[in-house]
């Protein structure tokens, strides 16, 4: 038998999520669950940190949602938490970070800028994911998220000359990549030096 019941709208599980209603938390936790994971995953290191990241976005939001202003799309509004959470998740284990990559992050070379090859969706999530950590923070909110380098530099306490210089960087290393990528796939024998 069909269930002919109107499904609610993401406003509408919102609302009853903020009163204490556990049912349209859960609801609204499974609809945009998904959603949210590839959000993070952009601006974690791992699952693990991408689905805690996704938590305590689905936190702010259940504990803060009474800020939503309907005149926004509920999406707009709840992609920004997930990334202003993903950005002080990043904030506090930055220290950590910046000892990951060094020397990947100096050894980034010069390399032709034409495009190699024509990346799927996942792959090129997944050469993103491999860029030093302050690489791909700028790199995300900058190429995917649309933000400018002044908010990159507010965002990430950074000046917005190091925002560019990173953004350069990241796409030097991404050109990198790909060229690798595209060298092993065409000579399975090659093997960088």
């Amino acid at each position: 038998m069909a269930n002919n019941q109107p499904t609610e709208s993401p406003e509408e599980l919102l609302y009853k999520s903020i009163k204490g209603d556990r049912k349209s938390q859960e609801k609204l936790y499974r609809q945009f669950y998904g959603f949210a994971m590839g959000v993070c995953m952009r601006y974690t290191q791992n699952r693990e940190e991408a689905l805690e990241v996704v938590n305590d976005g689905f936190l702010k939001v259940f504990t803060k949602g009474d800020q939503y202003d309907s005149k926004y799309p509920f999406k707009a509004w709840f992609r920004r938490i997930i990334v202003n959470t993903a950005l002080d998740f990043y904030r506090s284990q930055q220290k950590h970070y910046f000892h990951e990559n060094i020397e990947e992050a100096y050894n980034v070379s010069s390399v032709d800028s034409s495009p190699l090859s024509q990346l799927n969706h996942e792959e090129l999530i997944e050469l993103i994911q491999k860029l030093p950590s302050g690489y791909k923070m700028v790199f995300n909110l900058f190429v995917i998220d649309g933000f400018s380098h002044e908010e990159i530099g507010v965002q990430l306490g950074i000046s917005v000359g190091t925002s560019k210089s990173n953004l350069s960087r990241a796409r030097e290393a991404l050109r990198k990549m790909i060229l690798k990528e595209e060298r092993s796939i065409s000579n399975p024998d090659f093997k960088e030096i």
